[in-house]
């Protein structure tokens, strides 16, 4: 993998992943202006957790046509995001970030009127990655060379955002589908650099902390032996989780433990290529249509907790039935208790007959 450092017209960072060495000198010439964020982040003293507001993202690109995409090769007509005529995966900082190293520090204390609500800049990074030039690919059909070296953009980017001062997480995703909230068709991902834990790594590790005996290995054993495991391989397995909150939830585990894909060998990241691509077919493949997912990486905190963290990633759809998706009401929005519409083992079985053309 070659790594290529360039900025945008804005001053905003671009890196381009390249298997064999490429040029990459083409300029960004369009007039733009700095990009400018006053996020915040709120502390919710019922709940101990820390909020983002960041109000200026109602601006942001959605659901623009093909061809006004931003995330396209740049033409002679058109000048986009990446600047250069044809790429294989880019990473640039995001146009309308949540969070930003640039942000406006000067905020209060507190929220006006409620001194129990601490007020934070909303500091940190927010990264676009692009998994390729072809505006109408999925990462399902990315292929295992161009997947491999999307893998080690996020490996990159995860050493690259952790040595960023103040943050405490890297979160790694991809959004897929417009059911799920995608606003841009073309095929991406994003990285986010929190200045906080998120909740769920939170209570990850309070559930470590009290269990008695290694949580992470024990579960893995549990589901590697169980009737829930979609896909496997040398390295890595695929299961539902037996409490599985959504219709279709996948785990992905790295048999080793590692703290995040930076510290995956090459040989595992390999095998992960292999069954991540597997088990995408199969949810690409499930139903007529191609299922809405969310991909998540869980990574370790760049800090405290680490070493007892497990890589895993969690890949998860709306789409309970052809036409017809998990919506979160009343129990799960108001009060955080999944009720599920499928029976893990049911979704297990499923997936496993998928036929994969």
């Amino acid at each position: 993998m070659i790594a290529t450092t360039r900025h945008l017209a804005d001053g905003r960072e671009i890196v381009y992943f390249d298997s064999v060495p490429t040029p990459r000198e083409a300029v960004d010439p369009r007039d733009l202006p700095p990009v400018a964020t006053r996020s915040q982040v709120r502390w919710d003293p019922l709940l101990g957790e820390w909020v983002v507001i960041a109000a200026h993202r109602q601006t942001r690109t959605f659901l623009p046509p093909a061809d006004q995409c931003p995330l396209c090769a740049s033409t002679p007509a058109r000048a986009t995001e990446v600047p250069e005529a044809d790429y294989e995966v880019a990473v640039f900082e995001n146009r309308f970030p949540s969070l930003s190293t640039e942000v406006d520090r000067d905020v209060p204390a507190h929220a006006e009127g409620n001194p129990l609500v601490a007020l934070r800049p909303g500091e940190g990074r927010c990264e676009v990655i692009v998994f390729t030039s072809n505006h109408d690919r999925s990462f399902a059909d990315l292929g295992a060379e161009r997947a491999r070296l999307v893998v080690d953009a996020w490996a990159h980017r995860t050493e690259a955002l952790s040595a960023l001062p103040g943050v405490e997480q890297v979160f790694l995703f991809e959004n897929h589908g417009e059911e799920i909230g995608v606003t841009l068709a073309h095929p991406h991902g994003q990285v986010y650099a929190y200045p906080f834990l998120a909740p769920r790594v939170q209570k990850i590790l309070g559930q470590v902390a009290t269990y008695e005996g290694d949580l992470f290995a024990d579960v893995l054993a549990a589901e590697r032996s169980g009737p829930r495991v979609v896909a496997a391989n040398e390295h890595w397995t695929a299961f539902v989780p037996a409490a599985a909150r959504w219709p279709y939830e996948l785990q992905l585990f790295p048999h080793r433990r590692v703290p995040d894909v930076a510290t995956l060998t090459d040989a595992e990241r390999d095998a992960f290529v292999e069954v991540y691509l597997d088990v995408l077919g199969r949810f690409a493949h499930r139903f007529d249509e191609p299922m809405n997912y969310i991909s998540s990486w869980n990574q370790a905190p760049v800090h405290a907790g680490r070493e007892q963290w497990w890589l895993h990633l969690q890949l998860f759809s709306f789409q309970r039935a052809p036409g017809k998706l998990k919506y979160l009401a009343g129990s799960e929005s108001g009060m955080g208790a999944f009720v599920s519409d499928t029976s893990p083992e049911g979704a297990a079985d499923a997936l496993r007959a998928v036929v994969v053309p």
